[in-house]
């Protein structure tokens, strides 16, 4: 009798590695396809570690099993962190390491046995990584919040008439810093908009000759 409770507890975990494993694929794919940092091979291991470590920590007979549960939301932290870059005025990664995250999260579901979380948690992330990034690019063409840092040449009529361009294109606009640096001068914009209307704005730019360079 002992021996069949054994055998049958191999076989749930075996499920709970393979169900594992099918989560850490299907969200791995959905990032490897758009060519990010964590993609297939790193969803997976994450997924099962996830896995592996909440069944030992269920298995333990101590007075805190969920010791060990708990320390992989610091390590799932530390990976997050790994991904996340700046980049100028930008910060890149953040959604990748979010889907670390969860996909830890999930893992620790399936370890736990909590099947129904799993699933449901699953497709919640697939459809907020495909369905979503389309709804989000419809969001980004209508509106856009952009930081721009424009270094000139000293000209005390540019700043007018950047805000004159800003305005005729209907871009809103909030100075955030006016600096100098050596021989040249920076602005730091705050503007939001459209992407059609960034793209007028990017023409006057790039054809204003007290322009040197321009970054956002």
């Amino acid at each position: 009798m002992n021996i069949d409770l054994h055998l049958s507890s191999d076989y749930e975990t075996a499920l709970q590695l393979l169900l594992s494993f099918v989560i850490g694929t299907a969200i791995g794919l959905e990032r490897e396809y758009r060519s990010k940092a964590a993609g297939l091979r790193t969803m997976i291991m994450i997924c099962l570690g996830s896995t592996i470590f909440t069944e030992i920590s269920m298995s333990l007979t101590t007075s805190s099993p969920d010791r060990i549960a708990s320390n992989i939301i610091t390590g799932v932290g530390f990976l997050g962190a790994g991904v996340i870059f700046k980049d100028t005025l930008t910060i890149s990664g953040i959604t990748t390491a979010t889907t670390i995250w969860i996909a830890a999260a999930l893992g620790m579901a399936v370890g736990a046995g909590e099947y129904f979380i799993a699933f449901v948690g699953s497709i919640a992330v697939l459809i907020v990584l495909t369905v979503f990034e389309n709804v989000k690019q419809v969001v980004i063409r209508w509106h856009q919040a952009r930081t721009y840092r424009i270094t000139l040449q000293p000209e005390d009529s540019f700043m007018e008439a950047l805000e004159t361009e800003l305005k005729k294109h209907n871009l809103r606009f909030a100075q955030d810093r006016y600096m100098k640096d050596e021989d040249n001068y920076i602005l730091i914009y705050e503007v939001f908009g459209s992407v059609k209307n960034f793209d007028a704005l990017n023409i006057f730019l790039k054809n204003d000759a007290r322009v040197k360079k321009y970054e956002y």
